[in-house]
């Protein structure tokens, strides 16, 4: 049987929970959304649309106070068109507010931080310093050699090399050991893709600032052997091979809690396929 094609997502999945990627990506159950996903794709649009605003008028000296009437109306379209999805939280109207204002403070905050390496660019020309600026945004890798893909948020040019970016709304700034492998598999897609690897990595924390961390032979040979680890434990289709996390503190937070207690031999006590019934914690 051909190796699935796993992601950082599903990789970092089974790694938290054998059971849980079994349910996600050989049964098909749809995990139940969450404010912080459906924020995070919103956000994750208006940066990638950001840099196809009409420039006109624009210089280095009137470019912050211009710009910053841009993200507004970037957030406001693109939240409204996950409308659909944040309905189905269910969540209150001040709820969805507060998210709403948390979201345009993290936008400011990146948007701070772009316009002083906009007006700090050695060209004189906004416009130019601008598009030099500009990344590659939203560009999916695929490996056939080790059955893997990713998409990444931005990959940026600059003198001394390549630097791949990924935005998250998280509340601490911290490269965890699951940023870590994301972005080593990252530079291992772009490395395979291009013959060269990036020069950095990094994860642009919306809340507080980006941080990098440096690409090498070990980061990249790290992400082979955790893919293919998790390409040797996912070969079987037999729930039995796909043990729980057992991990009470965890676990009563999880949709899958459910259906993951109520198993006998290998089968289902009754039920539980996402559509046919809403489990919820």
């Amino acid at each position: 049987m051909p190796k699935r094609v796993q992601s950082p997502s599903s990789i970092n999945l089974f790694k938290q929970c054998n059971r849980k990627y079994y349910y996600v990506y050989l049964k098909g159950f749809q995990l139940l959304p969450s404010i912080h996903t459906v924020r995070g794709n919103v956000a994750h649009s208006v940066l990638e649309h950001f840099y196809n605003i009409d420039l006109k008028g624009i210089t280095k000296e009137n470019c912050k106070e211009k710009l910053q009437k841009v993200i507004p109306k970037l957030l406001l379209q693109y939240w409204g068109a996950a409308k659909t999805e944040f309905e189905k939280l269910e969540l209150g109207e001040s709820e969805i507010a507060f998210y709403l204002e948390e979201t345009l403070v993290m936008l400011f905050n990146w948007l701070h931080h772009f316009t002083e390496r906009v007006i700090t660019h050695p060209d004189p020309d906004f416009e130019t310093a601008f598009k030099a600026l500009t990344p590659i945004r939203e560009k999916q890798y695929v490996s056939k050699a080790h059955s893997v893909r990713g998409f990444i948020d931005a990959i940026e040019h600059a003198t001394d090399g390549v630097r791949i970016m990924d935005y998250k709304t998280s509340k601490e700034p911290v490269i965890t050991p699951e940023y870590r492998l994301q972005l080593a598999i990252y530079s291992l897609l772009y490395h395979e893709t291009h013959g060269v690897p990036p020069k950095q990595v990094g994860i642009f924390f919306l809340k507080d600032k980006p941080q990098f961390i440096n690409v090498d032979h070990d980061l990249i040979e790290m992400a082979k052997r955790e893919i293919e680890l998790v390409h040797q434990g996912t070969a079987s289709e037999d729930i039995v091979d796909y043990p729980k996390t057992d991990d009470r503190k965890w676990c009563k937070y999880c949709e899958f809690a459910e259906p993951c207690f109520g198993i006998k031999n290998g089968k289902f006590e009754k039920s539980t396929k996402m559509g046919e019934r809403t489990l919820r914690r």
